[in-house]
């Protein structure tokens, strides 16, 4: 055990952010550099060592959490990498962007604030990088198998880098013109930098993973041909498909998915444009949807400088503690004030947009909402609630509905989709096609990071053992796994 007075003498202490009017001035990551360091050891220290860790089953990935708090707390920075790295292949993602439902899940936390594992973890990694610990791991040998990937988010990623290791021959496949899926274009600076995804994928590259980049399998290569140049095929392209909102108004100008605006963002940090074709300079900016996607479009329209931010949740505002209804170890649902919400803007719940209103040019102007509550188990609107509020850019920030099927994907490759829209999969998380296996969001549906590695670490295992008869890489989570929440 670390301390086994930690939980008791030392409080929560988490990373400290930047001045609000020092960080909406750049794109940097909102942290202060090294302020996790001089405190991290004793905050390593509060973890209780419990003989049931439940925060293993907070954490999809299966972190061996209580023993690199240990090695944090006796900086023995080295070997906490190593037990961090058995289980995820890209803490410094995670660390960064998971919403850590193994702190939900943490013992201490049960009447106390959690251990701040997730700032640990980033810690240990990006000690582990400023210290040349990690390093490419080449296989010792190869199999003379073939393996494509489509899709280099963070499940086709941990795919690829784990079938690399054990001995295939593996190309990723991203439609767009650099690797990293939504953590590329999807996440913004501000929340990771983005030489962190640049300097995995040279890690993954000198293992001897392949990249192929601006190729959209299903337009750009028959995905029936694809199967035939490859011994298996992985499909990691991710849950794309954005909720809509169709109502009145919805084809004006000025409204967009989130993702066609966040993206549009990060490709002016990359230097390929100078000014986004989409911006909120100088504009009230509404953003409908109150989830980490909408945190995003916020944090994004604060450094473009927006005339103001409003964001849009038609259900009810969290409590800021448990309520009986989600008890520990579950995941709950808090009210979360992000960095970007420290940024400033407008929060509003409990209304629903009933339509926009546009200028001559058509142009979006308005929008119109009306206050909702839930009775008798359905959402009703409260009469004499309607207002309207000045919007000249909003953001459909509402979620994802299954993956992309307007590329021919699906229907090339012959897949068959569940209940729910997504692409159907075994145990083995192979699909119903031979060879096509299938992991992370487009078969799970919109989830978290974590449980895209997690997803794509055991898709891997399956590729292996089809491939090989066998296999000894890990396999964290089965497709019916789900989070721990009520």
């Amino acid at each position: 055990m670390a301390d086994p007075k930690g939980f008791l003498t030392t409080g929560r202490e988490v990373a400290r952010t930047r001045p609000v009017g020092e960080r909406v001035k750049d794109w940097n990551e909102v942290y202060v550099p090294g302020s996790l360091l001089p405190i991290i050891s004793k905050q390593a220290g509060r973890c209780m060592d419990c003989g049931i860790p439940f925060c293993h089953n907070g954490c999809p990935l299966g972190n061996l959490i209580p023993e690199w708090n240990d090695y944090a707390y006796r900086e023995d920075w080295q070997a906490a990498s190593e037990r961090l790295h058995a289980t995820n292949n890209f803490p410094e993602f995670t660390g960064r962007l998971c919403p850590a439902p193994c702190e939900s899940a943490c013992v201490l936390g049960i009447n106390q604030p959690a251990v701040t594992i997730k700032n640990v973890e980033v810690t240990i990694v990006d000690k582990a990088w400023d210290s040349g610990d990690v390093t490419p791991q080449p296989p010792e040998r190869l199999s003379g198998k073939t393996v494509a990937v489509i899709g280099s988010g963070p499940a086709g990623l941990a795919a690829a880098q784990q079938l690399t290791r054990a001995g295939h021959t593996v190309a990723v496949y991203e439609r767009a013109d650099r690797i990293g899926g939504l953590l590329r274009y999807g996440i913004p600076e501000f929340k990771m930098e983005k030489r962190h995804i640049n300097r995995r994928i040279e890690q993954m590259r000198a293992e001897g993973t392949k990249f192929r980049t601006e190729v959209e399998i299903g337009r750009d290569v028959d995905a029936a041909k694809l199967r035939g140049r490859y011994d298996a095929v992985v499909i990691a392209a991710g849950a794309t498909t954005s909720r809509d909102l169709p109502v009145p108004g919805r084809d004006l100008a000025g409204i967009h998915f989130a993702m066609e605006y966040l993206p549009l963002a990060n490709k002016v940090q990359e230097g390929d444009l100078t000014v986004s074709p989409i911006t909120a300079e100088g504009k009230h900016v509404v953003v409908i949807g109150g989830g980490d996607t909408g945190a995003d479009c916020v944090g994004t329209a604060h450094r473009q400088g927006a005339a103001s931010v409003t964001q849009l949740e038609i259900m009810p505002r969290p409590g800021e503690e448990r309520n009986p209804g989600q008890p520990w170890p579950t995941f709950p649902m808090l009210y979360k004030v992000t960095s970007a919400h420290e940024e400033g803007g407008e929060r509003v719940y409990s209304v629903s947009t009933t339509h926009f209103e546009g200028d001559e040019d058509g142009n979006v102007q308005w929008l119109h909402l009306v206050e909702v509550e839930f009775s008798g188990g359905k959402l009703e609107q409260k009469p004499g609630t309607e207002r309207r509020i000045p919007a000249q850019l909003v953001t459909l920030a509402m979620g994802f509905t299954g993956t992309d099927r307007e590329n021919g994907l699906v229907e090339q490759f012959g897949l068959e989709l569940d209940e729910r829209g997504n692409i159907a999969r075994d145990g083995e998380y192979a699909t119903n096609v031979p060879g096509v296996f299938v992991a992370g969001d487009a078969g799970r549906g919109q989830s978290l990071i974590v449980w895209a590695i997690a997803e794509g670490r055991s898709a891997a295992r399956g590729v292996d053992r089809y491939l090989a008869g066998t296999s000894t890489l890990p396999a964290p989570v089965r497709p019916t796994d789900r989070a721990l929440t009520v």
